[in-house]
């Protein structure tokens, strides 16, 4: 076998490297080289993490080439179609972002999808690193009798539709048809649906919120309840305490929380103890809930957090299409014996909910790719500080010049700025990697880079955006959103917006 790489890791996995086909002194020629010969790096995926990890390449390493590959025509990822139209100053990132595109060594290309337009293997053919950055473009789901039901949509489709993303343009979500929604999770993608169904149109309209879905929340008749349901306590909701206040604070709106469900065992007060996010939550929860009883307004809308309880079924309205209600089985927590963890089981006592809109909050998911190692339980791909694995058995071998960062990494978890921390540490594996020449074959033909995307672009008639052609695309929707008072107008669907990006 091969030389070995031994690396560090949490299961003291000895992982190994395909074997090498030039001589150690050849390898030391290589590695004093390298950081003089070019590196050409492809990104796949334009969010927060790719774009951070591009930041760092090109700070990291001279000579670095660094092409950035989306299959959207529009950058920046969930910052763009994930970051709610009432958070701008979340978005300001893109301005460092777009400072990264414009340096000379670095290349954007959109409209470019891995799977149909290039595979992984070419890929890997004309670059010698490739890092996968494409985040979790699908949804986990329960599993339970009538999910297929009319109006039960998953969170990431409702905040893509409402931000514009062109795959989701024409959801249509019926807000028409009920005075409740339901929304399942209690995180803050969970917290951002709420607050969008709850807030006055007249804020909204002054946002970069898709103009249909400005016009379906102004004819929503989603007046009276949001329900905010968990199958969990106060003490373990996932938001943040940021966006708890924020929607506890909405104008015009009454928050109700069941006395009893503020009661705190002995390890639900060992939590707090131990996290200051939770511990602010909890409190944050019990102030709203004592000053919302003082406050009954029947014109006001009703914001209902409902604890402890797990959905087990969701029943049809009279058309015998659309969810009508949905079945509760109440929860208890119990210690989970292996981890301390509090999780929820069932009681075996339940009841129902009527609704006439669920939107599912319960985590993003990933999806594979062919050529790729992948742990389908936790969608991620297995991985040793970014460095992209074989398999997830002790035997796994290290994929060489294939990384992993972001959500596709680690899991749908975190905040645009936890991708920094993460992209830096994959951007620290590979430069470590340059620095052994493990990227320099010197009896091997060399990597082509952006030339070979080209050529490969070119041969399979795949028009791809470059950056100027997104420029284009944000210069026609900031002048019409101008026309309205609004930051952008942003365009919708795919053929108007590659028709944007080809004008000028």
């Amino acid at each position: 076998m091969g030389r070995r790489l031994l690396l560090p890791h949490t299961r003291r996995l000895m992982l190994f490297l395909r074997p090498m086909r030039y001589s150690a002194s050849a390898t030391a020629t290589a590695t004093a080289g390298s950081l003089r010969d070019p590196l050409h790096v492809c990104v796949v995926g334009s969010g927060p993490a790719g774009f951070y990890t591009a930041e760092k390449m090109l700070k990291g390493r001279e000579g670095v080439r660094v092409d950035i590959i989306d299959r959207l025509p529009t950058p920046f990822g969930l910052v763009r179609s994930g970051v709610a139209p009432d958070h701008p100053e979340t978005k300001i990132v893109v301005n460092q972002f777009s400072r990264v595109a414009a340096n000379p060594r670095c290349s954007f290309f959109g409209n470019v999808t891995l799977g149909s337009d290039l595979s992984l293997s070419e890929l890997r053919k004309t670059y010698d690193v490739v890092v996968l950055a494409y985040g979790a473009e699908s949804d986990r789901s329960f599993g339970i009798p009538g999910e297929d039901l009319r109006g039960i949509h998953s969170a990431r489709e409702f905040v893509w539709w409402y931000n514009g993303h062109p795959d989701m343009c024409n959801l249509a979500p019926d807000l028409t048809n009920t005075d409740s929604a339901v929304v399942l999770g209690q995180g803050n993608v969970a917290l951002d649906v709420a607050r969008i169904l709850l807030r006055c149109t007249t804020e909204l309209a002054s946002t970069d919120i898709a103009d249909y879905a400005l016009d379906a929340l102004r004819s929503s008749t989603i007046r009276r309840k949001v329900y905010l349901v968990g199958r969990r306590g106060p003490v373990q909701a996932a938001c943040t305490a940021k966006e708890l206040r924020e929607i506890l604070g909405l104008k015009n709106v009454n928050v109700y929380i069941k006395e009893a469900d503020l009661a705190t065992s002995p390890a639900d007060k060992e939590e707090m103890r131990n996290s200051r996010i939770k511990r602010r939550v909890y409190e944050l929860l019990s102030k709203a809930a004592t000053v919302h009883q003082e406050n009954n307004d029947n014109d006001r809308k009703e914001l209902h957090f409902v604890f402890f309880r797990k959905p087990t079924k969701f029943l049809p309205s009279e058309d015998g299409s659309t969810v009508g209600a949905m079945e509760l089985e109440k929860t208890l927590l119990k210690d989970d014996g292996a981890t301390g963890k509090q999780v929820a089981v069932g009681t075996g006592e339940f009841e129902e909910l009527k609704c006439g809109i669920v939107l599912k909050s319960i985590g993003y998911k990933s999806l594979p790719i062919e050529g790729l190692s992948f742990d389908k339980y936790r969608g991620v791909v297995p991985n040793l500080r970014g460095r992209v694995l074989s398999s997830e058995s002790e035997t796994a071998t290290v994929e060489p010049g294939l990384y992993v960062v972001g959500w596709l990494k680690r899991g749908p978890t975190g905040i645009v700025a936890t991708n920094l921390h993460c992209a830096e540490e994959t951007v620290d594996s590979i430069l470590e990697d340059d620095r052994k020449g493990l990227f320099t074959d010197p009896s091997g033909p060399k990597r082509q880079g952006r030339r070979g995307l080209l050529e490969i672009l070119e041969q399979k008639n795949a028009r791809y955006v470059p950056f100027d052609g997104w420029e284009k695309i944000d210069t026609k929707e900031k002048a019409d959103g101008e026309l309205k008072n609004k930051p952008r107008e942003k365009i919708t669907r795919w053929n108007e917006l590659l028709e944007a990006a080809r004008e000028g």
